[in-house]
């Protein structure tokens, strides 16, 4: 038995681990089956027989998991093919997507407060010029509202006109006009008459508490006349505020309110509509703040009241005169500005107190407190300089002098630091000390980019005490005249669309370089259609005026004229002749004024410069008519013989420091308007009469600087570019103008280091 059992294991020994195998092969298998059963479907319906393809009618490759039923094999057997017609889908013209011009159109964000002053014919060229010149540079937006106006609206005012005298016409047409121009711009709406002093930063800060999305309809309140009405309207003596919610619930009911209300008052008419048709009336007080408003007396002198409601007062009224009106406006802006000052010194005070826990101590509270702390310089090139000068002399001068007298601008800034350094040490010492200035020691002064111009002053000074006692000693003093914060200031609009009408003056010396500019001009204006024209000016003295039928001086150049005008059948080439012994630019330009609209843009060149697009689009953008005119610097090549010296110049010339500078000593070149120049001709007129040589003595630079309202922007101008030519200068001409001439010409000729390599050159050359 034993026997038979161990020749059973030796047989099953080698297939053992083959039967084992495929036992748990087997059992594997038999555990990843699914044996959930799933019924198939077919257009939405259980399939009931399942049967496996027979041979031959297999219907290509299916997946691995999925069972052909007999609907299939039947769909399959009885489909036909259908041929769908090709319809072309129609291009729709998609909508064009709005985008508003301005940010905060798009995102809905309005302005805080509008102004809109209720005048008259008779008044608005007294008092509402009173009121715009009092509130206007303070808000964004006053309108002034009138019935009907003179031919000549005051100047810098926005002026609405109804057509109609009627009083509570007026007011229907003003509430109308603002719901439809700008109701979904503000949030707030201020309505004042004429006579109502407004102190318009109080207004502004008022609003700026309150919440938008109320009715409210706030002011001075009165009763109505009679007392035939309950409810309150508000008195329009002392201006009221709509908030854009309560104009918004009357705009369907205005036209009832104007047919179904009958007043004599344009405030009471209005504050009837708003208590019938938005249930609203008049208040004073609104979450805590106060209109506070103030009944003027007559004649009565705003710097004599002590009334505290006064000094709170939004509103003050009424005002009979645009005198009183400016000493309003004088008295607060006075209290504004001491309670500025006082919150000032309480920041400081504060400033100070925080810095005592700090980690540094007081030394981390910069003087003075509030003011940018001064530049640290990184390198020895980045150490500001500071200006020595005395009360009569500075030693830091423009023309690079060691020393020149102290005039103008900087002696009255001199004389002003050192008042108000008098000041504040007498402000600290008194009652104890007295301080008398008796002279200025030592001044330094420099300017800091971050925080203003700072001053050094060591003051010999007299000391008197209580008792009469006096001595002399020395006190250095500090002082900082720091820079107001930065804001924009408002520019009249400019366009680069304006055509120019660019001024060439030319001499007999001139003739050779024409044709080199009309190349370059050709170039960058003809060829690429800029709104622009040249004219030629023929500067001929007396003997070549006569000559001129015999022996034209320009001949060639006009030639060369007709020969563009050939070429380029679009442009017109103008030129004028004069005759002078004295070439002038004023009275050339009285000339050429005349000729022309007083809207025309003027540039003035030189035979010498380069003119091209980008400047002319900067001479555009850079002359405001009645406001600003143009002078620009140019770029001046060196001599080449000096700045290429035993060398080949280069065809084109790069702004590098050794191949030329900005002439500052040139004022030929000029942008101006023609209406800008009669109007600066005419303000000379009385001292023409009394000294006619001054027409001569005086460039255009110099008119517009003496006798012009404008502002003169004098800029390097990168764009401008002229070649080197050394220029004669008229000694018949002023001396300034003269000695800028030869200035010009001696900075001209190469820089220092260029000059002195030269000169060592020839000094060696000589030595040896």
């Amino acid at each position: 038995m034993k026997m038979r059992l161990s020749m059973f294991i030796s047989l099953l020994r080698p297939i053992g681990p083959v039967i084992i195998g495929i036992s748990l092969g087997f059992t594997l298998s038999l555990l990843s089956v699914n044996w959930v059963e799933e019924p198939c479907f077919l257009n939405g319906k259980a399939s009931e027989e399942i049967t496996l393809p027979q041979d031959g009618n297999s219907k290509g490759a299916r997946r691995p998991n999925s069972i052909s039923t007999v609907n299939d094999v039947d769909a399959e057997e009885d489909f036909e093919p259908r041929i769908v017609p090709y319809k072309p889908v129609q291009q729709t013209k998609p909508n064009k997507l709005f985008r508003a011009k301005y940010i905060s159109t798009e995102l809905g964000i309005r302005e805080r407060l509008f102004v809109g002053i209720l005048t008259s014919k008779s008044t608005i060229n007294t008092l509402g010029v009173a009121v715009n010149r009092t509130i206007s540079h303070h808000l964004d937006t006053v309108v002034f509202f009138t019935g009907m106006r003179n031919r000549k609206v005051p100047h810098g005012m926005f002026v609405v006109t109804h057509g109609d005298e009627r009083l509570i016409w007026n007011m229907f047409q003003t509430i109308k006009y603002i719901l439809e121009h700008y109701i979904h711009e503000y949030d707030w709406f201020y309505l004042a008459q004429d006579d109502t002093y407004t102190e318009a930063d109080r207004i502004k800060q008022l609003v700026a508490h309150l919440s938008m999305d109320q009715e409210l309809y706030m002011g001075s309140p009165e009763g109505f006349i009679g007392g035939e009405m309950d409810g309150r309207y508000c008195y329009g003596g002392f201006g009221y505020i709509l908030s854009r919610t309560l104009l918004l619930r009357l705009k369907p009911f205005l036209e009832n309110c104007r047919n179904d209300i009958l007043s004599a008052r344009p405030d009471e008419w209005l504050g009837r509509c708003t208590i019938d048709y938005a249930n609203t009336n008049c208040v004073d007080e609104h979450e805590g703040l106060q209109y506070y408003r103030y009944e003027m007396g007559k004649n009565s002198d705003p710097s004599k009241e002590e009334n505290m409601q006064f000094k709170n007062a939004l509103t003050v009224h009424p005002v009979s005169d645009p005198e009183q009106m400016y000493r309003l406006h004088k008295h607060f802006t006075e209290i504004e500005l001491q309670r500025t000052y006082d919150e000032i010194e309480k920041l400081q005070a504060e400033i100070k107190n925080v810095s005592e826990v700090a980690y540094d101590g007081n030394r981390s509270s910069q003087w003075p407190i509030g003011i940018n702390p001064p530049f640290e310089p990184k390198s020895r090139f980045e150490v500001l300089r500071w200006d020595y000068f005395t009360e009569e002399q500075v030693y830091s001068c423009i023309d690079g002098s060691p020393k020149c007298e102290l005039r103008g601008i900087d002696r009255l800034d001199v004389a002003d630091v050192i008042e108000i350094a008098m000041e504040e040490l007498n402000k600290k010492y008194k009652p104890v000390l007295h301080l008398k200035k008796q002279q200025l020691i030592n001044g330094y002064r420099r300017f800091d980019p971050t925080r203003g111009m700072e001053y050094t002053l060591d003051l010999q000074l007299e000391v008197v005490n209580q008792k009469g006692r006096s001595r002399s000693i020395t006190k250095r003093v500090h002082l900082v005249r720091p820079l107001s914060r930065i804001e924009i200031i408002p520019m009249p609009y400019v366009t680069e669309a304006t055509r120019v009408h660019i001024i060439l003056p030319l001499t007999l010396q001139d003739r050779g370089y024409v044709n080199h500019f009309l190349e370059v001009f050709a170039a960058n204006s003809f060829e690429t259609s800029e709104n622009a024209i040249l004219t030629f000016l023929f500067i001929y003295d007396p003997f070549e005026a006569q000559q001129v039928n015999q022996n034209d001086i320009f001949a060639s150049v006009k030639t060369q004229i007709n020969t563009y005008e050939r070429k380029y059948p679009t442009v017109k080439i103008p030129w004028i002749s004069v005759k002078t012994e004295n070439p002038s630019q004023i009275k050339f330009m009285d000339i050429i004024s005349k000729k022309h609209p007083v809207e025309t843009l003027f540039f003035i060149t030189n035979v010498n410069t380069n003119v091209n697009s980008e400047f002319l689009n900067r001479c555009r953008m850079n002359s405001i008519n009645n406001w600003q005119v143009f002078f620009p610097i140019h770029f001046q090549d060196y001599n080449p013989d000096i700045a290429f010296h035993n060398q080949e110049p280069p065809p084109t010339v790069d702004l590098v420091k050794d191949a030329g500078h900005f002439d500052r000593s040139s004022f030929e070149e000029a942008c101006f308007y023609n209406s800008d120049y009669m109007a600066t001709r005419t303000r000379m007129a009385s001292d023409v009469q009394e000294n006619e040589e001054i027409l001569e003595t005086l460039d255009i630079y110099d008119m517009f600087v003496k006798y012009s309202i404008l502002h003169v922007f004098r800029a390097v101008e990168p764009a401008l570019h002229q070649k080197y030519r050394y220029q004669a200068c008229n000694p018949r001409l002023s001396e300034d103008i003269y000695h800028r001439c030869v200035q010009s010409n001696l900075d001209g000729l190469g820089a220092r280091s260029q000059l002195a390599m030269l000169l060592f050159e020839q000094e060696q050359g000589n030595s040896t």
